[in-house]
C-alpha cells in the first residue's frame, strides 16, 4: 500500500503537467516560434503584426523545434553540451551538463514550459508524429535517435545512427523517419513500426536538414560541405543526385543548412549559413532558380500557410528576416533573442 501511494504521489504531478500541455485550446495564430540558443529562450512572433509578443524561458541551448499539428504544444531540443563551433578542439571545452539535456514541452495556450522530457544525450533536432503520440529526437553526442512516447514521456526505443546525427524528419505518411549523420555523410532510414534502421543512404559531406515533398516521393538533404543539396528517392531509399548551389573552390561558398518544401511541392527553400542567402530550388527539374540575401548566417526557416511569407533565423545579428516570396525580398527584420537557431510555424490554415 505504501509503495502504491508513493508511486501515485510521484506520477500524478507528471500526468497533470502532460495533460496541461495537450488539453487546452491551441494558440491563436498564425504564430512563429524562434529558438534562441545563447539566451535559452523562445521568441513568439505574431505573424499578423510581425512583432514579438512573448518570450518563453526554456533552458540551455534550445535548437530544434517543432509544433504539433493541432497547435496545442511545441517541443524544443535542449542541450547541456558546450557549444563547439567549427574548428574548436573538444578538449578545450568544459564537460557537458547532462542534467540540462532534454526536450521541453510548451503549452501554446499559455506559453508555459510544462515539462522537460529526458530523451537522451544532447538533443539537437526532432520531429513529432501526425497524431502527436511519438517524438523522434537526434542525440548528437550519442550517435543515436531516441523514440519518445509523449503520453508517458518515456523513451521507448533508441536507434543507432551515424556519428553526429542532426536532421530529423518524418516522411509524410509517417511510416519512415530520416536522420542525417554529419560525420558519416549519410541518412538513416528508420521504420517507425519497428524502430529499426532499414538502410543508410550515403549522400555527401556533412548533411544537415531534411525536407520531403508532400507526396513523400523524394527527400532533399542539405550538404554543408558540398555546397549542394542531395536528392533521395524516399520510397526506395536511394540516392539520386546532388544539386550544386555554388562552386566548391569559391570563397565564401554556400553552406546549405535549413530546408523546407512548400505545401504544394512546387518549390524548395534552402538557407546557407555564413553565405547569407536563401536559395530557391525547383523540384520538377532539380535545379536552383534563384537566391536572395536574407541576413547573417540564416539557419532555421518557416513558412506561413499562404505560401507567400517565409522566416529565417539569423544567428549573429539576433534577428529574424521576413521574406516576401512573391517579390523575393526581405520586407522586415524582427529583433529576437541571442543567437536565433530554429524556427517553427503554427498557422491554423495549415496542418503541418
Amino acid at each position: 500500500m505504501r509503495i502504491t501511494r508513493r508511486l501515485t504521489a510521484l506520477l500524478l504531478p507528471a500526468l497533470a503537467i502532460g495533460a496541461c500541455g495537450r488539453g487546452r485550446e491551441p494558440a491563436a495564430g498564425p504564430r512563429v516560434y524562434v529558438t534562441n540558443e545563447s539566451s535559452g529562450d523562445i521568441s513568439v512572433i505574431d505573424a499578423a503584426t510581425q512583432s514579438v509578443v512573448a518570450t518563453i524561458k526554456v533552458g540551455k541551448r534550445p535548437r530544434g523545434v517543432v509544433v504539433t499539428r493541432d497547435g496545442r504544444a511545441l517541443y524544443v531540443a535542449l542541450s547541456g553540451s558546450p557549444n563547439a563551433g567549427p574548428g574548436v578542439d573538444p578538449k578545450t571545452l568544459p564537460p557537458p551538463d547532462r542534467s540540462a539535456d532534454g526536450v521541453g514541452e510548451i503549452d501554446l495556450a499559455t506559453n508555459r514550459l510544462v515539462r522537460v522530457i529526458h530523451a537522451g544525450n544532447d538533443p539537437e533536432q526532432l520531429d513529432v508524429s501526425a497524431d502527436g503520440t511519438r517524438l523522434y529526437v537526434a542525440n548528437e553526442d550519442a550517435a543515436q535517435a531516441s523514440v519518445v512516447d509523449l503520453g508517458s514521456g518515456a523513451v521507448v526505443a533508441t536507434v543507432k545512427t551515424g556519428e553526429e546525427p542532426e536532421g530529423v524528419r518524418l516522411r509524410p505518411d509517417g511510416k519512415v523517419v530520416y536522420v542525417t549523420s554529419e560525420e558519416d555523410g549519410d541518412v538513416a532510414a528508420i521504420d517507425t513500426a519497428t524502430n529499426r534502421v532499414l538502410t543508410r543512404i550515403p549522400v555527401g559531406r556533412r548533411p544537415r536538414g531534411i525536407a520531403f515533398l508532400p507526396d513523400g516521393s523524394r527527400a532533399f538533404v542539405t550538404l554543408e560541405n558540398d555546397a549542394a543539396v542531395a536528392v533521395i528517392d524516399s520510397e526506395r531509399h536511394e540516392f539520386l543526385e546532388r544539386i550544386a548551389l555554388g562552386d566548391l573552390e569559391s570563397t565564401p561558398r554556400p553552406r546549405p543548412m535549413g530546408i523546407l518544401a512548400r505545401p504544394d511541392g512546387r518549390m524548395i527553400y534552402v538557407t546557407t549559413g555564413s553565405f547569407g542567402k536563401l536559395f530557391f530550388l525547383d523540384p520538377r527539374n532539380n535545379q536552383p532558380v534563384g537566391s536572395i540575401d536574407v541576413g547573417q548566417r540564416p539557419w532555421g526557416l518557416g513558412l506561413l500557410a499562404d505560401g507567400n511569407t517565409l522566416y529565417t533565423a539569423n544567428g549573429p545579428s539576433n534577428d529574424v528576416s521576413v521574406v516576401d516570396l512573391a517579390a523575393r525580398q526581405v520586407v522586415k527584420r524582427i529583433a529576437v533573442g541571442d543567437r536565433p537557431w530554429g524556427v517553427a510555424v503554427f498557422d491554423p490554415a495549415q496542418r503541418r
